[in-house]
């Protein structure tokens, strides 16, 4: 049997996988030469999930499975030597092609989850090949077969509450998950930074059904199960900073989705991001464009990566930069800093600094502010505002929409261009923190955005203003 269109080596070690397959369902191997197109040519395929296809081929090529019984099917799934199938990665995208097309997906049994959380047609699962054999030949029915899952809302064990203090920090968590806002806590360690961003999942919507189909089908592509009960819940990615640029931004001499795309509808968390220079740089263009092309000889892959920035960074190398903790100049601090560009620094709509508790706090209980609960009601409430007023999230407006929705008085637009210019800051920084601005005063259901609101948003500018501070003590 000889393979061709370019298969990989774990489709060219399908010949023996589907000749012990077949054999052991009882049909007849042919003793002939057989040759397994792969179509189409120009495009590397690699996989287990041709095994199934490639011995349905075979059985009809050989007249021991009628041709008119595969038509308007299509089958996926890796076949064991006993003739068992079993699950592939790749089926929800796959049950949506189908339905495009109007075809009946067959599907391994325990990949039958997937099929019928998005799939719309009569799709059947499996358990061996001699079943798909047996319901093609009217001699047996298949189902969709569907797992038991107990729901867990992992919702249930964090709240804004547990969190003592830091209500500057759940004031910005409100406005990134209203607004959609890019976020950067600053801190020395300790301070709660990681668990502030772990808790902004909790603030915003489920998916919607688009939005889940679109995310589920790229994690469909890098593992084989989805909990049908939790698969609207927004994803929180939080790759380790040892990631490689093909891990974070996807690559392979096959394309992958990387950590952005599986973050895509959902936050993408950068914890004390010591990430090369360049792999922070590859995010630049996917937080502007909303998604990632990758470029290879055969061609261009494209994958989604709309996702919510969250970082979380220590200040210097020793994690202080004030007092006698900081041990560090301020030469040496900028040098640490400078990791993140400034065009990457300018995509986050706010930064903030998270301080340590006020000696006491935490002995007396502290102010541990209102629950998740009630921030996320007024987080739902602004977000219909904005969606009513612009269709999209204020992250997302374009700097003609910033005119149409966001306009300021001739005072308040002057006290913004006088801030800025004493902050050094950029014109999409400027448009940034309007927008940060329009988050608030939806939240306070505001349609103008008043000096208030501006003076809030520029609160949150603490990079650029720890970066110029740090820059003329340097001097």
């Amino acid at each position: 049997m000889t393979l061709v269109g370019l298969p990989e080596t774990t489709v060219k070690e399908s010949k023996d996988r589907v000749r012990s397959a077949i054999i052991n369902s009882r049909f007849e191997f042919p003793s002939k030469r057989i040759t397994v197109n792969l179509a189409p040519a120009d495009l590397p395929k690699e996989g287990g999930r041709f095994d199934l296809p490639i011995a349905l081929g075979i059985l009809v090529a050989s007249d021991q499975l009628p041709t008119s019984k595969i038509a308007q099917h299509e089958f996926i799934g890796e076949l064991a030597l006993s003739g068992e199938l079993r699950s592939v990665k790749g089926v929800l995208p796959a049950t949506l092609a189908a339905d495009s097309v109007e075809r009946c997906l067959v599907v391994p049994h325990h990949n039958g989850d997937q099929a019928a959380l998005v799939g719309k047609g009569a799709h059947k699962s499996a358990q061996t090949l001699l079943e798909v054999c047996a319901d093609l030949c009217g001699q047996a029915q298949l189902g969709l077969y569907r797992t038991e899952h107990h729901h867990v809302d992992v919702s249930d064990n964090r709240d804004l509450q547990d969190i003592i203090g830091q209500q500057q920090g759940k004031r910005a968590l409100e406005i990134a998950a209203a607004g959609n806002h890019n976020l950067l806590f600053l801190g020395p360690p300790g301070t709660g930074k990681t668990m502030l961003a772990s808790r902004l999942r909790d603030l915003l919507p489920e998916m919607s059904n688009e939005e889940a189909m679109e995310t589920a089908s790229v994690a469909s592509l890098t593992q084989q199960e989805i909990n049908q009960y939790n698969w609207k819940q927004r994803p929180f990615r939080s790759p380790h900073h040892s990631s490689s640029m093909a891990a974070l931004v996807g690559g392979g001499s096959i394309p992958r989705p990387g950590e952005i795309s599986l973050a895509h509808n959902g936050l993408l968390f950068l914890d004390e991001p010591e990430f090369e220079r360049k792999v922070l740089d590859s995010l630049r263009e996917p937080l502007e464009s909303g998604e990632i092309i990758i470029s290879r000889v055969a061609g261009k892959t494209r994958f989604p990566a709309r996702f919510q920035l969250v970082g979380a960074l220590n200040p210097s190398p020793t994690g202080y930069y004030e007092g006698n903790q900081a041990r560090a100049n301020p030469q040496i601090i900028l040098r640490y800093l400078n990791r993140l560009s400034g065009p990457l620094l300018d995509r986050f709509d706010m930064s903030l600094e998270i301080p340590l508790l006020p000696k006491g706090m935490l002995a007396e209980g502290g102010d541990r502010g209102e629950t998740t609960e009630v921030v996320k009601e007024r987080v739902k409430q602004a977000r219909q505002l904005m969606l009513s007023r612009n269709h999209k999230s204020n992250a997302l407006l374009g700097s003609r929409e910033i005119e149409k929705y966001c306009p300021l008085r001739r005072e308040d637009a002057e006290f913004l261009e006088t801030a800025l210019h004493r902050l050094g800051l950029s014109i999409r920084a400027y448009h940034r923190i309007i927008k940060v601005a329009r988050t608030i005063a939806d939240l306070e259901g505001n349609e103008l955005i008043e000096k208030k609101h501006l003076s809030e948003a520029l609160g949150y500018r603490a990079m650029d203003r720890l970066l110029k501070q740090l820059s003329a003590q340097a001097v």
